[in-house]
C-alpha cells in the first residue's frame, strides 16, 4: 500500500518496520504531519527533484573535475542497479568505510536510490567498532577504498567478511586490477557495466517509503562503542530544508567540509543541503594546504565548515591572505568563533553544535557578536522541545542555570537501533533524549542560545571526534606497564581537546604515548582513540566519597599546561 492511500485511511508510518528500530509514536507523527513538518517526500525524490530544476548545473566537484545534475543523476542510476545487480535487496545494511571523495556521494546516493540503508562508519575505524557495528547491524556489503597507502583496507575488509556472518560484499573504490582479489568487487568497473536506461528502470522499481529508515548514523560512543542512530528519509530531508531555510540559502550554495562527509554534520550541514537542493558540493580529501587552498581558489566555495586545524594551516602557509573571501557567506566551527575570525582576516565565523541523535544548532551572521563569541548558537527547528534537568534527576533547571539538556523534536531519535537497556537510561518516559551534555540557556537580545558548559558523559571530543574514555581505559587496562588509567580530555587550541592518560605504573614499569597507540592498535581501537600523553600519578584523586575523581583530573591537566606554557614563554624571553 503506498503512502498516500495510507494516509488517506489514517495509517501515518512505514509500512514495515524494522526490528531493533525505534520508531516515533503514532500520535508524534501526525503532530508534525499535521504542522507540515514531515512530508512525503523521500530523500530519493526530494534529489530527483533538484535534478528536474537544475540538470545543468555543477552538483557536485573536486578541484579538476565536476559533474552536473544530469550526469550525477545517471551516474548514481547506474550505481543503484550494480548494488541490486550483485544480489542486495531494499533495506540490506552497508557499511560506508570512505574517505571525502566524490565516491562515496555516488555510492550513498545509489545506496538510497536502491533502497539500502548506508552504516556511516568512519574510515579511521578498525576491527572493534566495524566488527561490532557490521554484526550488530547486520551488514551485508562493505564499501572501502583500495587507493589508501598507510592501510590496507581490501584485507581489513576480507578480515571483517571472516568475523561478521552477514556479510557477503566487499566492494572498492579507486581499485587497480592489481590490487582488487577475489571477492572484491570494483566500484567503477560496476558502473561501467551498467546501461543508462535499464538502470533507471530497476531504480524506478523500487518503492521508497518516507517514513522508512535511509541510514544508520552513529552515536558519539559515549557509552562504549558508538551506538547506532536510525535517521529517516522525511525527518532528515525536514532538516536539510531547515538548514536552508535558517540561513536563507538557494541554488547559489557552494558547500565545502574538511570535516568527515560521513559524519552527521557534513551531511546535514553542508554537502546535503547543496546536493538536495540544487547547489554545489565541493570535495577534498586532503587538508593539506597545498592541496585546499588551490580547491578554494578554483571552486570558490561560500559556506565552509572548516576544522580549525586547516584553518592554522591554511593561514601559516598564507593561503588565508591570498584568497577572496569577500563572497563566503559564512564559516561554521565547533568552537574559538572569535580567534578564527581574526585568523580569517574577519571573515564571517559563526558557532555550531550538533549531535547526531537530532539536535543541530547554529549560529547565523546577524546574530549579536555576544552570541556568536559566547554561545554555540540555537536551535535550527522551531520544533525542537528542550528543557535543561538538574543533573542526575528529570527535574527542571531554574531558567539561565546549568544542567543537563534533553530534547525532543520531528529529527529527534525515539531510540537507538535495538539497544533497549540503553534506551531505557538515555530516554525519558515522554520520549526526551537525555544528551549528557551540560547547558544553560542564555537570553541575548529576546533569543534564547545555549551555552555549552561541559559534560556528564564520559567523553573527549577531539576536534568533532568523540571517544569514549571508558572503551579506551578498559583495552588499555591490559597493557603490563599498567596498573590503573584514566583518560581525561585536556584543552588543545587546535582540536578543542584531546586525549590525556593518567597513569598508575605497575611496579617498575613504565609507558610511553607511542607504546600505549601500538598496544591500542592490536587491540583494534581506531587511532584518534589513542591518548596523546600521559601523566604519570602515584595515585588517583578521589571524591567525598572514595571514587575517582575526573574533574580533578581535568583541573590537573589545564594545570601542567598552563605551567609549561608560562615556563616557555619565560624561556622565549630570557633567549630574547
Amino acid at each position: 500500500m503506498d503512502t498516500t492511500r495510507r494516509r488517506r485511511m489514517g495509517q501515518i508510518g512505514p509500512s514495515h518496520r524494522i526490528p531493533g528500530v525505534v520508531y516515533q509514536s503514532q500520535e508524534r507523527l501526525q503532530r508534525y504531519v499535521d504542522v507540515g513538518v514531515l512530508t512525503d517526500e523521500t530523500l530519493v525524490s526530494a534529489f530527483r527533484r533538484a535534478v528536474g530544476r537544475f540538470s545543468t548545473r555543477t552538483a557536485l566537484s573536486e578541484i579538476n573535475w565536476q559533474c552536473t545534475y544530469a550526469e550525477l543523476d545517471a551516474l548514481t542510476d547506474r550505481a543503484a542497479s550494480a548494488f541490486l545487480r550483485l544480489g542486495l535487496v531494499p533495506l540490506d545494511r552497508v557499511l560506508f568505510q570512505l574517505p571525502n571523495s566524490k565516491e562515496l556521494v555516488i555510492a550513498f546516493l545509489g545506496c538510497l536510490k536502491a533502497g539500502l540503508i548506508p552504516i556511516c562508519t568512519l574510515a579511521a575505524h578498525r576491527q572493534a567498532e566495524i566488527g561490532y557495528l557490521g554484526r550488530h547491524a547486520g551488514a551485508r556489503a562493505h564499501i572501502v577504498s583500495a587507493a589508501e597507502k598507510r592501510f590496507d583496507f581490501i584485507a581489513f575488509a576480507e578480515e571483517m567478511r571472516q568475523s561478521i556472518p552477514s556479510l557477503d560484499l566487499t566492494i572498492a573504490i579507486k581499485g587497480d586490477a592489481n590490487l582488487l582479489r577475489d571477492g572484491v568487487h570494483s566500484f567503477e568497473r560496476l558502473i561501467e557495466a551498467e546501461d543508462g536506461a535499464e538502470a533507471r528502470r530497476r531504480v524506478d522499481a523500487i518503492s521508497h517509503d518516507p517514513y522508512q529508515v535511509a541510514l544508520f548514523q552513529l552515536s558519539g560512543g559515549t557509552t562504549d562503542i558508538p551506538k547506532i542512530i536510525p535517521r529517516f528519509h522525511n525527518e532528515y530531508l525536514y532538516t536539510l530544508r531547515t538548514f536552508m531555510e535558517f540561513y536563507g540559502f538557494d541554488e547559489t550554495i557552494v558547500a565545502y567540509s574538511g570535516l568527515q562527509w560521513i559524519h552527521n554534520s557534513s551531511m546535514l550541514c553542508c554537502w546535503g543541503p547543496a546536493i538536495f537542493f540544487g547547489g554545489e558540493a565541493v570535495v577534498g580529501g586532503s587538508l593539506e594546504a597545498d592541496d585546499v587552498g588551490p580547491l578554494f581558489d578554483r571552486r570558490k566555495p561560500n559556506w565552509l565548515l572548516a576544522p580549525p586545524v586547516l584553518l592554522f594551516r591554511l593561514k601559516e602557509s598564507g593561503w588565508i591572505d591570498r584568497l577572496d573571501l569577500s563572497k563566503v557567506k559564512a564559516f561554521a566551527t565547533g568552537g574559538g568563533v572569535q580567534q578564527l575570525k581574526a585568523l580569517l582576516n574577519g571573515a564571517e565565523t559563526v558557532p555550531m553544535f550538533g549531535m547526531t541523535e537530532g539536535l543541530i544548532a547554529q549560529g547565523h551572521p546577524s546574530d549579536p557578536i555576544e552570541a556568536k563569541y559566547h554561545t554555540v548558537g540555537r536551535p535550527i527547528s522551531p520544533h525542537d522541545e528542550l528543557k535543561i534537568f538538574i543533573p542526575g534527576t528529570e527535574v527542571e533547571a531554574a531558567d539561565g542555570e546549568v544542567g543537563e539538556l534533553a530534547i525532543r523534536g520531528p529529527s529527534v531519535t525515539a531510540g537507538y537501533f535495538d539497544a533497549e537497556e540503553r534506551n531505557k537510561v538515555a530516554f525519558t518516559s515522554d520520549g526526551f533524549y537525555k544528551s549528557g551534555d551540560l547547558m544553560r540557556i542564555r537570553t541575548i537580545e529576546g533569543q534564547r542560545y545555549l551555552v555549552f558548559e561541559g559534560r556528564i558523559k564520559d567523553v573527549v571530543s577531539r576536534g568533532g571526534e568523540k571517544i569514549n574514555c571508558e572503551e579506551v581505559e578498559r583495552a588499555a587496562a591490559d597493557h603490563p606497564a599498567i596498573k590503573a588509567i584514566a583518560v581525561v580530555a585536556m584543552p588543545d587550541a587546535v582540536y578543542q581537546e584531546r586525549a590525556c592518560a593518567f597513569v598508575v605504573p605497575a611496579t617498575g614499569q613504565s609507558v610511553t604515548v607511542a607504546d600505549l597507540g601500538s598496544f591500542l592498535e592490536k587491540k583494534g581501537l581506531a587511532k584518534f582513540k589513542w591518548p596523546e600523553r600521559i601523566e604519570f600519578v602515584a595515585e588517583f584523586p578521589v571524591t567525598a566519597a572514595g571514587k575517582l575523581s575526573k574533574p580533578k583530573l581535568r583541573e590537573m591537566i589545564k594545570d601542567i599546561l598552563k605551567q609549561e606554557k608560562a615556563s616557555a614563554s619565560d624561556a622565549r624571553a630570557r633567549i630574547a
